[in-house]
């Protein structure tokens, strides 16, 4: 879609070239959500592709996803041996159902500061611990965790003039044994309920996405019997939290959210055995 609003398109190569921030300013990324419906209040894009961000970067200490990476470079990633839990990588990039022209374009941390219940990109990134780098407007950094930088439906910790640089999920989170539940309402629809548990020797931990407003972060220092979870979880998530759109109903996101946190503890827990 034209954003014919738009006066200016700045295209800074280094982070001294970022302009001060003014009323109408955007990031650019992919762009892939930006010009998909008119934006009346945009004056000025700030293109992002020149910085020349590495999109991903694999060491001792975990990965670093650089805001800029595509999905489809995600996708692509080849984990070392024994991070058990990169395979959730592919599965989340397939959570988009998105045609290659998305998968080639829509970027990571774009997914993420849209904050939007079903982005998966958020429930990868929050259930592998990870932190979100974000640039200042006076030249810093700050570190948020993923959980705590999606507030809700289109609302992050982000303040004006800052910028989403790079996201890190550490090594100990990407070596632990994953599991993955997914819903929605048609085989190609948007998600409706996205569920993923973890279990390492430090406890379980189940993080329920998608179904509410914003993720959801569940820790045990083992694997729950069934009751303890089911009763975590209506305990931990009031009614009101769950989201509400033509994706899915509260009260059905409320009732698959009990049914695939069950089913993560069960093959967990036959695994273990």
């Amino acid at each position: 879609m034209d954003l014919n609003a738009v006066t200016a398109v700045l295209r800074p190569g280094g982070r001294e070239e970022l302009p001060a921030r003014q009323a109408g300013d955007a990031w650019l990324g992919g762009g892939t959500w930006l010009f998909s419906e008119p934006q009346p209040a945009l004056r000025r894009l700030i293109d992002l592709s020149g910085l020349g961000w590495t999109p991903l970067r694999a060491d001792g200490e975990g990965l670093t996803i650089a805001a800029t990476c595509t999905i489809v470079t995600l996708y692509g990633f080849e984990p070392p041996p024994g991070w058990r839990a990169a395979a959730l990588i592919s599965e989340c990039c397939r959570s988009f159902l998105a045609s290659f022209k998305i998968w080639g374009m829509a970027t990571v941390g774009g997914n993420i500061c849209l904050a939007l219940p079903a982005g998966p990109m958020i429930s990868l990134a929050a259930a592998l611990d990870g932190v979100c780098v974000v640039w200042t407007p006076e030249g810093g950094e700050r570190r948020v965790k993923v959980i705590d930088f999606v507030r809700g439906p289109r609302d992050t910790a982000l303040e004006p003039g800052e910028l989403l640089r790079a996201i890190e999920l550490p090594a100990a989170a990407l070596a632990r044994r994953a599991v993955f539940r997914r819903a929605s309402l048609t085989p190609l629809g948007r998600s409706g309920v996205l569920l993923i548990g973890t279990l390492d020797a430090a406890g379980f931990a189940l993080t329920v996405t998608a179904s509410t407003r914003h993720p959801v972060r569940l820790d045990f220092p083992a694997l729950p019997g069934r009751l303890a979870l089911a009763e975590r979880i209506a305990s931990a998530i009031p009614v009101d939290l769950y989201y509400d759109d033509v994706h899915g109903a509260p009260d059905w996101r409320r009732h698959m959210t009990a049914v695939l946190a069950e089913e993560i503890r069960e093959e967990l827990a036959e695994a273990d055995g």
